[in-house]
């Protein structure tokens, strides 16, 4: 089911995914590179319903436009804030997610709108080749329960580049790129690399309560 939600920054879209018996709803956005199509995002979306949790992909008002290129970080920050209002429509928690800049925006935003956490995937703690352009205090910033998926290989950041000891909760998945593909040399397929991620994501939301 889809929706059209009127914004600042322009029309954004939600797809909706929902669970037969909902008790949490997942908001998860995509980065300034794609879409909702991503792999991620859509494994989310096959796995987390049948857990309780309704998932909402969120469509950010310069990809609805058929725009090529995302705008600046506080234009995504508005579109975000615009489109909350329907996510927390249907009266249940919302976990604000994203992945890489998507996952940006949810924690910059996360205390502000009230989200019950933070689920980044792909985080891009910095620009590839650029680590002294650390964007770790984001999510640092987040203020709410935090969990991050990321790849071994990710040149947005490692999982071993991440300060230890950090108001998160960090998963690896081994070898996987930015975009969660594993190479083939990995021993592991893309169906086994998505299986690390979705595990974690329902472990960590019933940890949630």
């Amino acid at each position: 089911m889809n929706e059209i939600v009127a914004t600042e920054s322009g029309d954004a879209r939600v797809t909706w995914h929902p669970a037969p018996h909902p008790h949490l709803v997942l908001a998860a956005s995509h980065g300034a590179g794609g879409g909702i199509e991503a792999r991620d995002l859509q494994a989310l979306a096959r796995v987390l319903p049948a857990h309780g949790v309704t998932v909402a992909l969120v469509e950010q008002p310069w990809r609805v436009a058929g725009k090529k290129v995302a705008p600046a970080p506080k234009t995504l920050d508005t579109g975000w804030r615009g489109i909350w209002p329907a996510l927390t429509g249907p009266g249940l928690p919302v976990v604000a997610g994203g992945r890489s800049a998507g996952a940006r925006v949810a924690c910059r935003t996360a205390q502000e709108l009230g989200a019950a956490a933070v689920l980044a995937l792909s985080f891009p703690l910095h620009p590839p080749g650029r680590p002294e352009k650390s964007r770790v205090d984001e999510l640092l910033g987040a203020g709410v329960p935090t969990l991050v998926v990321q790849g071994g290989n990710d040149p947005f950041g490692k999982p071993a580049e991440f300060p230890a000891g950090g108001a998160y909760e960090l998963v690896e998945v081994p070898y996987g790129d930015h975009g969660f593909a594993v190479p083939k040399r990995a021993g592991i397929g893309e169906s086994e690399a998505l299986a690390v991620l979705t595990d974690a994501v329902v472990a960590w939301v019933r940890s949630l309560g």
